[in-house]
């Protein structure tokens, strides 16, 4: 038989960079005052976005101002290593477990580059063994946090009884642009902010109070435009499509639904990535959900914005705080353009 994956615990971290979403509309108006006289409306972006605050591994005044791909990769090493660092400790404390115990650990980020890898570089001051497998993931996007998740499980579920810590990192901010001012520059200067999640998993009888069931993803053909990266001297240039909300709630139902049925799940709650305003209200028309029912997903995007893939993890620590019990459908959406989706089990709220 089979044993279930348990999660013993969750923990998040921010940056320590507060930002009002209405100065960083003000500073953005300066930044693309060009794009802003072509385009009057965008300055519209700031205020339906439904974010107040996000969080920056760096200050606004330094988001301001144009950086090389080096500066921006010495940024993201520095600040991805100490929420590493933080977010681990907190999940390992809260799961009773020391670093040392950890036999993989999984970590996901798609918006710098390190070789060697964060896990590598804060190994040694977080405990981890020198005979760790480690497990570097990139490029999943927003839907990293979901796939990320399905993957430690599996590693856990191969060897019962071995610690599994899944890290997600992921600091957006570092990747604004400034030398060109397309609309995507604006857009993802009023959406995106920085945090992250760790998750330590186990295989075995009777730990922790959720537990991990199916998986399952889909990649829709002929989508890789949708959202993405483009790679130049400067750095990561964003790709995002306007059609994103519109794709949503004409293609999301159908896997979600088929999905549900193939994991016999009855009435499950769903929580989901909040990859913006629009994008959630996509999916409550796609699936048929009363306006306002992805309330968690909202709050966390109103205080945190979308901090891509540990977002949805974020949204997974408060539902847990407020009583989540019962069959969960962990839902993202990312580069491929792919829907990531999980089965879990909330034991008791």
């Amino acid at each position: 038989m089979v044993p279930p994956v348990n999660v013993l615990s969750i923990a998040t971290a921010v940056p320590p960079h507060r930002l009002d979403q209405r100065a960083v509309g003000d500073a953005a108006r300066q930044v693309y005052a060009r794009t802003f006289m072509r385009y009057p409306k965008l300055s519209e972006v700031f205020a339906n976005a439904g974010i107040e605050w996000r969080y920056s591994a760096r200050s606004l005044e330094w988001l301001s101002k144009p950086h090389d791909l080096a500066e921006r990769t010495k940024a993201y090493v520095e600040s991805a290593s100490e929420l590493f660092v933080r977010t681990a400790r907190t999940a390992l404390d809260r799961a009773g477990i020391h670093a040392r115990e950890v036999d993989v650990v999984v970590t996901v980020s798609s918006t710098g580059i390190a070789t060697p890898g964060i896990e590598a570089r804060v190994g040694p001051e977080l405990g981890l063994r020198a005979g760790v497998m480690r497990v570097p993931v990139f490029g999943r996007g927003c839907a990293g946090g979901v796939s990320g998740l399905t993957l430690g499980a599996r590693l856990a579920r191969a060897e019962p009884g071995e610690v599994v810590l899944v890290v997600v990192v992921e600091l957006c901010t570092l990747t604004s642009r400034t030398d060109q001012g397309t609309k995507s520059d604006v857009i993802s200067s009023a959406l995106f902010g920085d945090g992250a999640a760790a998750v330590v998993l186990r295989a075995g009888p009777g730990e922790g109070s959720l537990r991990v069931a199916a998986a399952a993803e889909h990649t829709w053909p002929r989508t890789l435009d949708i959202m993405g990266w483009a790679i130049d001297p400067v750095g990561f240039r964003v790709m995002l499509s306007r059609s994103l909300p519109r794709f949503v709630e004409q293609r999301i139902a159908a896997p979600v639904r088929r999905f549900i049925k193939s994991a016999r799940l009855q009435a499950p709650q769903l929580i989901c990535h909040p990859g913006g305003a629009k994008v959630l209200d996509a999916i409550e028309t796609a699936l048929e959900l009363q306006k306002g029912t992805l309330r968690d997903e909202r709050e966390i995007l109103r205080n945190h914005g979308n901090m891509s893939a540990p977002t949805v993890l974020f949204v997974l620590e408060h539902a847990l705080r407020r009583g989540l019990c019962g069959p969960v459908v962990l839902s993202a959406l990312g580069p491929g353009f792919t829907a990531n989706l999980l089965a879990l089990e909330a034991l008791y709220g």
